[in-house]
Formats: structure tokens, sequence, C-alpha cells
């Protein structure tokens, strides 16, 4: 019967509680550090980790978030980019922002999404081409995504990064050294002429 039991579990992590006078409770949710010693078992949910720390995020947050990550593409002096992002805020989604600042980077958000609109949005692999409060509030319901923030206090998304990555510049070549200098011609020395003229 207990094995009927193991199999039905769902495939997310469980946690198995440790409380003060010893009484063990196995819980999908992570519990209060107050509550006992948590010790993780199963395997945690593979993420596309937006802010190296999914593991904070409460449950349904951290999976809606490993199965449909969101990342914003922006660029610079982008009202509507700042429009887009103050949403996803507002929303409490965790999103990593790309912001597209060079040609590279314009045709690498070609490439994903289709076309070159700024901002843009993708959710899983659903891309949203420009900024519509009422199309993403539609795509982020359907994803799971809650209506009001539910991230931990404190929650940073983590810096905006370029779409395509860098590359370093090389060094300018160090100048030649300077030629040396001419010598300076001195006048042959001639003997006076007799008659006294000078050439």
């Amino acid at each position: 019967m207990l094995a009927l039991a193991a199999c039905a579990l769902p495939g997310h992590a469980l946690y198995k509680v440790v409380g003060p006078d010893g009484t063990v409770t196995y819980t999908d949710r992570p519990p209060a550090a107050s509550v006992g010693r948590p010790v993780s078992m199963g395997k945690e949910p593979s993420s596309n980790d937006v802010s190296g720390s999914l593991g904070a995020l409460p449950t349904d947050l951290r999976q809606t978030a490993t199965r449909f990550p969101v990342t914003l593409y922006s660029g610079n002096d982008c009202a509507p980019c700042e429009s887009g992002r103050r949403l996803l805020q507002t929303r409490g989604v965790p999103y990593v922002e790309r912001q597209v600042l060079s040609n590279d980077d314009a045709d690498a958000l070609d490439r994903l999404t289709g076309g070159r609109s700024l901002p843009s949005l993708m959710i899983g692999t659903q891309a949203l081409r420009g900024f519509g409060e009422s199309d993403w509030n539609s795509y982020l319901d359907a994803a799971g995504y809650p209506r009001e923030s539910r991230l931990p206090r404190g929650y940073q998304p983590p810096p905006a990064t370029p779409l395509v990555a860098r590359q370093p510049e090389a060094p300018p070549a160090p100048a030649p050294p300077p030629p040396p200098p001419e010598p300076i011609a001195t006048p042959p020395t001639t003997a006076p002429s007799p008659t006294g003229i000078r050439f």
C-alpha cells in the first residue's frame, strides 16, 4: 500500500521535516525554519534559473517559473520597455532581462522572437512582440503566474545583460617607437678662395 502511495506522488520536491520532538512529517512545501530540520528528498525540478535563487521562491511560483521562464527583451530609452518591466515587477514575475543594443543583438532578437520589436517578451516558448498590457497579462495568467506578487521580501531581478555576449576588445597595438633623430648635416669645410669670395 505504501509503495502505491509513493508511486502516486508528484515528481516535484518532497521534504522530510523532523520536528523538535522527533516527529517526522513529509510535505511538498518548504517548511518554515522554526518547524524543524528540513531534508529535501527527491529531485528538485531543473530550471532556467532566472535569479540564481529559484529555490527561495514559493513552490508553485518556482514550478511555474521553471516550466515557463520569462525573458524581457528591452532597449535603452524605451518607455514601453519600462512599462513592461513595471508590469512584471508589480505581478511578481521572476524574469531575466536581455538588452538589445547592437545589430548583433537585433539579429538575435529576430531569430528568437520573429521580429525586432521592443519590448518583446518570451513566456516559455511563446513570443510576444511589443507591449500590450492585456496581452501580456493574458499570457502570464495562462502560464499560471499569480496576479499579485508572491516574491520573497527583498527579491531583486538579476541585472540586465546584452542579448549577445560581447567579445572583449583587443588592446590597441603599441605605438611604434619614434624614429631616431636625423643627424645634423655640417657644411663641408672648404678652403677659402684666393680672391676672398665665398660660395
